[in-house]
């Protein structure tokens, strides 16, 4: 004496409450999900913020430890001893043999690269694939010999908006700033 059971799929009432729950869960979770990736956008300029400004302290250490008081070309002791510091001890150029502090974006772009080293977020003067950040010679604010150099983030879409994330050396003083919205 068999008994025959029959399968019964799910009814239309629960596929609406499942499809209702999960709506719910979603509204709440991809605003979060899409503020932890700006959060993780800041933490990146915030990071990369830190490693210039070391380097570029550290290279001013350097410069003063071997006995110089103003502009070296290739600064000995620190990373691969192509290093070039300015008149007020601040780097200013790799490649170019220079201690001036007049900045160009090239200069710019040889200073992130000779003071970040190994591993530093890609730079270049223009937006392409695989570039973290774009920089721009800019007026110096604070009167100085040359420009400041501005490495805008690009990496998050927001370049050229109000929004946008820059860090910001200026090679007459040694200052890093740093704008995150």
């Amino acid at each position: 004496m068999g008994v025959d059971k029959q399968n019964r799929g799910f009814t239309l009432i629960e596929l609406v409450v499942v499809i209702a729950i999960l709506a719910i869960l979603a509204a709440f979770a991809l605003p979060r999900f899409a503020q932890l990736s700006e959060e993780a956008h800041r933490s990146s300029v915030k990071a990369t913020t830190g490693a210039v400004a070391a380097g570029v302290a550290l290279a001013k250490a350097q410069n003063v430890t071997n006995g110089a008081t103003g502009a070296t070309v290739n600064v000995a002791g620190f990373g691969n001893g192509q290093v070039d510091v300015g008149p007020n001890g601040w780097p200013v150029s790799v490649a170019s043999d220079s201690g001036s502090a007049a900045m160009d974006a090239g200069r710019c772009i040889e200073v992130w690269n000779g003071v970040l080293q190994a591993n530093a977020p890609a730079v270049a003067a223009a937006a392409a694939a695989g570039v973290d950040y774009v920089v721009a010679a800019v007026a110096d604010g604070d009167a100085g010999e040359g420009a400041d150099c501005e490495f805008t983030y690009q990496l998050d879409g927001l370049a050229g908006t109000a929004d946008e994330k820059l860090i910001v050396y200026d090679a007459d003083t040694g200052e890093v700033t740093t704008n995150v919205n």
